[in-house]
């Protein structure tokens, strides 16, 4: 099992042509570094694709996902931003549901 303490996600959209060079590149380019137990995850334009780059601590995991017939809750575009989630978000956001809306103790905190 791979231990993840917390997930970052990208809001810039990358090139789903990545593999695990370019990915990791653009983790430090926009995080400044990629950190151990730590998962760093980007999208598509369309955000209909997901990629998912985890530093276990030893080596690199890079994970992809595909949506068939929606799209991903991404957040707006802003150069250089991050947003750290939390797992019951990442749950969602995976799935394709609005993970924006899912907080602490799975509260509503935006309407």
């Amino acid at each position: 099992m791979i231990r993840i303490d917390s997930i970052w996600l990208a809001t810039e959209p990358m090139d789903m042509r990545a593999g695990t060079e370019t990915a990791l590149a653009r983790v430090v380019e926009v995080f400044g570094a990629a950190k151990p137990q730590c998962a760093y995850l980007f999208a598509n334009r369309r955000a209909n694709r997901m990629k998912a780059l985890v530093h276990d601590g030893v080596g690199i995991w890079l994970a992809a996902r595909r949506l068939n017939q929606s799209k991903f809750h991404w957040p707006g575009i802003r150069h250089g931003s991050e947003v750290e989630l939390e797992s019951e978000q990442l749950q969602a956001l995976v799935l394709g549901l609005p993970w924006q809306r899912v907080g602490a103790a799975g509260a509503i905190t935006v309407l």
